[in-house]
């Protein structure tokens, strides 16, 4: 009951960060699974199935608070299902020992991009033109072959790339992306169902990750609009990339003192990243209030004065448009 319970509060924190980043569900999930000895195929398998059901309540709770924009979701959800399908497929017919490195290294590497993606500002100002099929398809084929095969990433490769377009609100991307996931979830847990029978399932874990992220998802539709996604996402970054590096340097078996160096060597990096994320944030609401007290002024007929370059961080002149992914 003890463990239920953990996995219970695991899933509402990881359905917290993801209905607020557009990521990190699975990748949080598969890595604790992972931690606690469940096999790759099975914490993979777990977790998608738990995701049908917090992505689908995930998906009506963005609708609702208008996060959605149809148009992408059926362009990416259906090359994302094949991908996930394909993906789960793959995992399942390879052994234990093997899919344990490789399902660290992928969950070690979207870590490392995410701190390394929320260590910078982001570019949030929209241009012209809608997001193009050929460009959707590919997107959601890679990023659903990805979070299958890696127990998660279907945010991390997408939520990313329909940010960086520029095409679309920030909320309507996290929106978008996690209500496609409904339909990348039911695919690969089709495709495991398949491989694995109905035995690769850990029904207990299911209902627990899934209690947790029903009960969370309501909340993180709303946490979208107001939370630091500039913050969260270094720090959930740096929990993926250290827990990871613990399976990784099992299987190079490295002993002595290169163990503790390493680890010191990724810590140093993520407390890096943290301190430049503050910056970046802190940056960027610097940069929005004096472009706000630059309109007023010029609303009110009253010349605004030029900000200083030093005082504001040397900040450059479009910083206004960029910052976190959450808009404020």
């Amino acid at each position: 009951m003890r463990k239920l319970l953990v996995l219970a509060l695991v899933g509402l924190v990881a359905q917290l960060i993801d209905g607020s980043l557009g990521m990190a569900y699975g990748l949080t999930s598969s890595t604790l699974l992972l931690v606690a000895g469940v096999a790759p195929a099975a914490a993979s398998a777990s977790v998608h199935l738990a995701e049908i059901g917090t992505t689908l309540a995930a998906g009506f709770a963005h609708w609702r608070f208008g996060n959605v924009d149809w148009r992408v979701v059926t362009r990416i959800a259906l090359p994302g299902a094949i991908g996930a399908f394909a993906g789960a497929t793959l995992l399942s017919s390879i052994s234990t020992e093997a899919a344990a490195p490789w399902m660290a290294g992928i969950l070690f590497t979207l870590g490392a991009y995410l701190l390394i993606r929320f260590a910078r500002p982001l570019r949030t100002d929209r241009v012209g033109g809608r997001l193009r099929g050929r460009f959707l398809g590919p997107l959601g084929l890679v990023a659903g072959f990805v979070d299958a095969t890696g127990g998660g990433g279907w945010g991390p490769v997408a939520t990313p790339a329909l940010l960086v377009s520029g095409r679309m609100e920030p909320r309507k991307v996290i929106g978008s992306v996690d209500t496609a996931e409904f339909v990348v979830a039911g695919a690969a847990s089709i495709g495991f169902l398949i491989g694995l029978g109905s035995e690769g399932f850990l029904l207990p874990t299911v209902a627990a990750l899934l209690i947790g992220g029903l009960i969370a998802a309501p909340l993180a539709a709303w946490l979208v609009r107001i939370v630091p996604a500039q913050l969260l996402g270094a720090a959930v970054g740096g929990v993926i990339v250290l827990t990871n590096a613990r399976t990784l340097i099992r299987s190079a078996e490295l002993d002595g003192p290169a163990r503790p160096a390493l680890y010191a060597l990724l810590a140093v990096g993520w407390l890096a990243a943290l301190v430049l994320a503050v910056r970046a944030l802190r940056r960027t609401r610097r940069a929005r209030a004096e472009a706000a007290t630059a309109a007023l002024a010029t609303a009110a007929g009253t010349p605004a004065e030029a900000p200083d370059a030093a005082s504001a961080g040397e900040v450059p002149a479009g910083l206004a448009a960029t910052g976190t992914p959450t808009p404020r």
